[in-house]
């Protein structure tokens, strides 16, 4: 009988701290047997591998990672902590269950000291592991006397079973995965990155500070008709340009952001704020435009669904005034002159005029161009103003104002941007929830790719995210299909973030991809 025998199920779920204190009296006598993961959805591969796992030794310890480290992309874990924890606690073979606050195991190897610790086959090639942790994880059990062991029972995932019987994705989703499980898309993927990671790259585009006010709705005022609101707090985000840079920053070794600022506001200093959000080793050069504000966009925002009320814009969207046109132009000159990609998030707030457009045609390097239509330029910021690009992506309503055309199907106008005035061979139209359209080449056929993002949490700087990951691919030579994959899966982690609490990870991006192809 062992030693939980009699307990309740809930009294086996324990913090790690009170883990190591239980386990302290236990290890001289008693073999310890630890297993670590997410256990999403606990299915016949889970209880053999436990199973087997507590063959190994007398007291078998279960811990999970907690939700927000469940690094397998947007809408997972589909079950929460302490519903994970619950049903391990509920399978009499497991003694403990304890939740890691982290995205490893290391805290819980630490906390429990295993004699073995014991993971699926799947793991026993290093390399295969992307996450490079299970190297990590085998050198601490050894710290510790203890042996890292795998088990070879039935494999079952559980990725591929909420993908498919879950509605962890929709069909059309799910019929057009199918179609890649065995193309060798992750492995080609792997090694695209491997080659963006080298490149030298320029961001250019405007910062745009977006500021969250979070209000709750008291009720109608008594002599207007408008809603009254209690103000509660609020966040301040780097967007726009800097967050363009802080994603591609994932992906890139070596990138530089060339961005417009206005003059600091009063107990404000945006140019910090810039600073301390972009990851470490990102360059950034400010062009400062005096006398006006940096942009800056405040939403109003109910926070328990983060439903965005009304927003406020503070700007001057002037064209620049002469010297800081020739400041920018002297910047550009210098920063691209070396640059490998130049990735231009063209948001229409005066930064980017007519002349400067004609420079960064004439710049050597991979030009990717995204223009986008916002409530402070709609209609005026087209991407049919630039003569020139590699690679242009831009969102349907974009394109329909760039092209004038209302009502012609999406897969007909991406062809039309394609060969409009931009002239450009390699062209993305995104669509939301439904996806986008890509054509790499003007010969080849337009293609769909749907999306694979069900939960949207916030859709600020989704479509920036896109852009800024598919272009690199786009660049590398991936081919616009692969960039349209890359890019809807940024757009999905986007979707689950909050304006721009932080940004995208190589990590997570690359664990999505696998986990849609399982």
């Amino acid at each position: 009988m062992n030693e939980c025998s009699g307990k309740q199920r809930s009294g086996k779920i324990v913090s790690l701290e009170e883990l190591s204190v239980l386990l302290n009296a236990a290890r001289d006598h008693r073999k310890l047997v630890m297993c670590h993961g997410a256990f999403d959805l606990l299915h016949i591969g889970h209880l053999r591998h436990l199973a087997t796992a507590r063959k190994f030794g007398d007291l078998l310890v279960a811990t999970i990672t907690a939700d927000e480290y469940v690094n397998k992309g947007p809408d997972r874990p589909v079950f929460t902590t302490e519903q994970r924890a619950e049903m391990l606690a509920a399978l009499e073979i497991v003694d403990y269950v304890s939740i890691v606050d982290g995205p490893g195991a290391l805290p819980a190897i630490e906390a429990v000291k295993p004699h073995y610790y014991v993971k699926g086959g799947e793991y026993e090639n290093a390399e295969d592991d992307i996450t490079g942790k299970i190297v990590a994880e085998r050198e601490l059990v050894e710290k510790f006397g203890g042996s890292l062991v795998f088990t070879h029972e039935l494999a079952f995932s559980s990725s591929n079973l909420l993908n498919r019987h879950f509605g962890a994705i929709d069909g059309p989703a799910l019929a057009y995965l199918e179609q890649k499980q065995d193309s060798g898309l992750a492995d080609r993927v792997a090694r695209y990155l491997d080659k963006i990671a080298d490149m030298r790259v320029v961001v250019i585009g405007e910062t745009i500070i977006d500021r969250y006010v979070y209000v709750e709705p008291i009720g109608k005022a008594a002599k207007a008709n408008i809603i009254a609101t209690l103000r509660r707090n609020e966040e301040m985000f780097a967007g726009g340009g800097a967050a363009a840079a802080g994603h591609l920053a994932a992906l890139c070794d070596n990138v530089e952001l060339i961005t417009l600022v206005g003059d600091d506001q009063e107990g404000e200093n945006y140019e910090a704020l810039v600073r301390s959000s972009l990851p470490r080793g990102t360059d950034v050069t400010f062009i400062r435009r005096a006398g006006g504000p940096t942009v800056c966009k405040t939403r109003f925002v109910e926070p328990t669904y983060v439903h965005k009320l009304f927003e406020v814009y503070d700007m001057d969207d002037e064209p620049l005034s002469p010297d800081a046109r020739d400041r920018l132009h002297a910047t550009l000159a210098e920063k691209c002159a070396a640059a490998d990609l130049i990735v231009v998030c063209d948001f229409g707030h005066g930064m980017i005029g007519s002349e400067t457009v004609r420079l960064l045609e004439n710049l050597p390097a991979f030009l990717a161009i995204n223009a986008q239509s916002n409530a402070g330029n709609i209609g005026f910021n087209l991407v049919s103003k630039y003569n020139r690009a590699d690679f242009v992506c831009v969102d349907a309503m974009e394109a329909r104002l760039a092209t004038g055309d209302k009502h012609a199907p999406l897969k007909e106008l991406t062809r039309q941007v394609q060969g409009g005035s931009v002239n450009c061979p390699k062209v993305i139209v995104t669509d939301g929830k439904r996806g986008c359209y890509v054509a790499d080449g003007f010969d080849a056929d337009v293609i769909h790719v749907p999306s694979f993002g069900n939960r949207a949490v916030d859709t600020v700087g989704a479509g920036d995210a896109f852009f800024v990951v598919a272009a690199p691919f786009a660049a590398a030579g991936a081919g616009c299909e692969i960039a349209g994959i890359m890019g809807n899966i940024a757009g999905a982690i986007e979707i689950g973030i909050v304006g721009h609490r932080r940004y995208l990870e190589k990590l997570e991006i690359q664990r999505y991809l696998i986990t849609l192809l399982k």
